[in-house]
């Protein structure tokens, strides 16, 4: 595809991708509820233990450990389940259910598609400005493969962030050596750190704190690792 015509496809998408939930998503169906959570693990465990596999949507084998997993509902509907949870992204919801820790303890958690909405519309921005230049807008290198951008530069008036699904707090993205976006959760990590400080040791990744304690996983994260009690890239 030429330049003249990617970059109008482009602008189209990136115009279209604040519509790509109806109006209901973005209001309804936003609660991680504990009840939903344990109906799908105790559909999960049945399934397992009838079939001996996972009932898993086959995904990439470069895709993130976080976001690799997808659970496939239409395995577990209606034999071990009525439905899919209203939360969930296949009944209107902005979550999809995932599975962690799959090769020793097969646990349920939520990756929010919020995140994933603006992710890719950033990561749109970001094809277009390359599809005219060599380079991403580099600002600051954080470490080798993670840099932070300038914005401005892509058409956005101020840096955009995304809101934790973990604390709450306003987390910046960044770009890694392949010219994907990625959020920072080192803010989150640091309290993470702060409060499992005698779990530090079980998992060279941290990003482990994030999922194993609370409803979700990080989306569109990059591995870390800590140094001097401080969540720092874990860059092989």
């Amino acid at each position: 595809m030429s330049k003249k015509w990617w970059i109008p496809l482009c602008l189209l998408l990136f115009t279209l991708s604040g519509c790509l939930y109806p109006e209901e998503r973005k209001t309804q169906n936003r609660v991680p509820y504990q009840d939903q959570i344990t109906a799908v693990q105790e559909a999960v465990e049945s399934f397992q233990k009838d079939t001996g596999v996972l009932p898993i949507k086959t995904k990439e084998a470069d895709t993130d450990i976080y976001q690799k997993y997808l659970i496939d509902f239409n395995k577990l509907v209606p034999k071990y389940m009525q439905e899919p949870p209203g939360n969930a992204f296949e009944k209107g919801g902005t979550f999809q259910y995932v599975l962690i820790d799959v090769e020793t303890k097969p646990t349920v958690r939520l990756a929010d598609l919020v995140l994933t909405d603006k992710v890719q519309d950033i990561q749109v921005a970001l094809n277009i400005y390359m599809a005219e230049n060599d380079y991403p807008p580099f600002k600051k290198i954080e470490a080798q493969g993670r840099h932070t951008l300038d914005f401005k530069k892509l058409g956005f008036k101020e840096d955009p962030y995304v809101t934790s699904p973990f604390t709450g707090k306003k987390l910046p993205l960044m770009v890694n050596g392949d010219a994907k976006i990625f959020i920072d959760y080192r803010k989150d990590l640091n309290a993470a750190i702060t409060s499992y400080q005698d779990e530090l040791d079980k998992h060279e990744d941290i990003r482990h704190l994030l999922a194993v304690h609370s409803f979700f996983v990080p989306v569109y994260s990059v591995p870390y690792t800590v140094e001097n009690n401080k969540p720092i890239f874990l860059i092989k």
